[in-house]
């Protein structure tokens, strides 16, 4: 009787036993999926938000290259001839002239519609001018577009249009002569297309313009409205527009932080059982042993299982990753020619210079031919051959400025390195001479051709020169020296004299959005870069030497 007892007592303390034994490991377990769930939850909060920071920068910076192209419109009509000749003399001719010339503009600019107002505000040309719907004739007095360009020289406004009823930016700028206003051109920009794109992303994208109402939204019933709380679990990220006091918005979900975590902690504990299985059937495995052979089984068809879920998973992923990669190229695409537009409202002061000074000269020597009509013929003659010299002279200038402003191929070609670096140094030009930089460059033969693209190639050169006379900025006796080293592989070298690479800047130049300029975006050399990768070639910076310049070397594949 007394064996009995003891060995129940023996049972009941190993019951016990394995009962504190599996709590503690409960317990262990629970806690595990506990710090797994937090710890992934984290990691996902904060590579989604870093996602959506570079979604809103690229989409931030595609609204404002659009905004600067259509404000470089409205500022270059502003001191067009034939706008102003419109404006003085509104004869029939002219008015038809401008409006042909308005409508070409908008079909080159993507504009909406670009119209002229005199000093009351009645629309006299009009790019729509042969629609049934022509602004020409309609008084947009009341519009604070026309107003505020009045005063101040330059507006914007988001509005209806009183004639389409579509929603759209104004941007206006006074023609003016000898400092009095003659009236008022207007571009307006439309943002279907834009949020068209907007609307096939995940992300809910909002634009919010200086008041705080709704101007554009990738979901359009929220237009005109004030910008909606965000919702619970939300996910945020915000962007400002340069020069144009809106705020681009861009939110997600958060649930996918979350489905994040708990797939991670399911992984911690499906880790967890299957240790616990293990030992579990280690311990039977004592006992039973004629169950091990099916138990080993059971646990090989679960792990089978499981590396079948996971392969599974790991082929998902990796035709995610491909199709991110297949975006992440279209995107780069978009930048390239985002970045060129940016460097083209640089230049444009430059550019207007140019083509001012001989339009300029044309009008002189026009009016003197006139005069000489009645007097000796050698002299009308060398009037109107310095007129054709001044009309080449602009031609050059808007080739190569339309030739830089067209978008890339992609499809690589013979391209003359020396026609090329000519382009390049033509679109910087009048920095340079307002920085009085001495620029020292070799003799070029013309047949050295490297395999590349035109269109991108100019792209990587005006990118360095520019960098370089920025680094001038301010320096007595500025140079920029260009040399170059013949071989199987061209060696284009960009250098200058300025102050030179600090170790902190050379070790991040070709890291995306890093960028020591105050309205730089950090792209131009990551782009330059990947250019010339594309080339077969590569773009790397010289070695660092405090005070002693910065140098750049361009390496392009000899054509044979």
């Amino acid at each position: 009787m007394a064996v009995t007892t003891d060995s129940s007592d023996s049972a009941a303390a190993a019951t016990l036993r394995r009962v504190v034994v599996a709590a503690l490991i409960v317990l262990v377990l629970l806690a595990a999926m506990g710090a797994a769930f937090r710890i992934a939850h984290d990691n996902a909060a904060r590579t989604q938000a870093e996602r959506l920071g570079v979604s809103a920068q690229s989409r931030a910076q595609t609204l404002e290259s659009i905004l600067g192209k259509q404000r470089a419109v409205a500022t270059v009509l502003s001191d067009d001839a034939a706008v102003r000749q419109a404006l003085v003399d509104p004869s029939p001719e002219s008015v038809a002239r401008v409006s042909r010339k308005f409508e070409r503009l908008r079909e080159q600019t993507g504009s909406a519609v670009i119209y002229l107002l005199d000093r009351s505000g009645v629309a006299i040309a009009a790019s729509n001018w042969d629609n049934p719907d022509s602004f020409i004739g309609s008084d947009y007095s009341f519009r604070s577009y026309f107003s505020d360009a009045l005063l101040r020289g330059e507006a914007t406004q988001f509005a209806l249009g009183t004639v389409s009823k579509r929603p759209g930016l104004y941007l206006s700028h006074d023609v003016s002569q000898a400092g009095t206003a003659l009236g008022v051109i207007v571009v307006k920009v439309e943002f279907d297309a834009l949020e068209t794109a907007w609307a096939q992303a995940a992300e809910t994208t909002i634009v919010t313009g200086s008041d705080g109402q709704v101007i554009l939204s990738s979901q359009p019933g929220l237009r005109f409205a004030p910008l909606p709380l965000p919702g619970a679990g939300q996910v945020s990220a915000r962007r400002d527009i340069a020069g144009a006091g809106w705020v681009l918005w861009v939110r997600a979900p958060a649930a996918e932080a979350t489905r994040s975590a708990l797939l991670a902690a399911g992984r911690v504990g499906f880790l967890g059982l299957l240790v616990l299985g293990a030992g579990l059937w280690l311990a039977r495995a004592r006992t039973r042993t004629a169950r091990r052979i099916a138990t080993e089984r059971r646990y090989r068809a679960d792990l089978e299982r499981a590396v079948a879920e996971r392969t599974r998973d790991l082929t998902a992923e990796m035709r995610e990753r491909r199709a991110a990669e297949q975006r992440l190229a279209h995107l780069q695409g978009e930048l390239v020619q985002a970045n060129k537009l940016a460097t083209l409202g640089q230049i444009t002061a430059g550019v207007a210079h140019e083509v001012n000074t001989p339009l300029a000269t044309i009008r002189l020597l026009a009016e003197n031919g006139r005069s000489l009509l009645g007097q000796s013929q050698p002299e009308v003659h060398r009037n109107l051959g310095q007129i054709l010299r001044m009309s080449d002279r602009i031609a050059q200038i808007t080739t190569e400025l339309r030739g830089f402003a067209r978008k890339a191929t992609g499809e690589l070609a013979l391209v003359s390195i020396r026609d090329a670096l000519d382009a390049a140094l033509l679109l910087t030009a009048s920095r340079r001479r307002a920085q009085n930089i001495r620029l020292v460059q070799p003799e070029i033969p013309p047949d050295l051709r490297v395999m590349a693209e035109t269109v991108r190639l100019e792209q990587i050169l005006v990118n360095l020169i520019q960098n370089a006379t920025e680094a001038l900025e301010g320096r007595p006796d500025p140079e920029i020296r260009i040399t170059l080293q013949e071989g199987p592989m061209l060696r284009l070298s960009i250098s200058d004299n300025g102050p030179g690479l600090s170790p902190q800047i050379a070790a991040q130049l070709f890291t995306p959005f890093a960028t020591t300029k105050p309205g730089g975006l950090g792209l131009g050399l990551v782009i330059s870069q990947d250019i010339a990768r594309d080339f077969g070639g590569s773009l790397t910076a010289g070695p660092v030497v405090a005070g002693a310049g910065a140098t750049f070397h361009l390496d392009l594949p000899r054509a044979p």
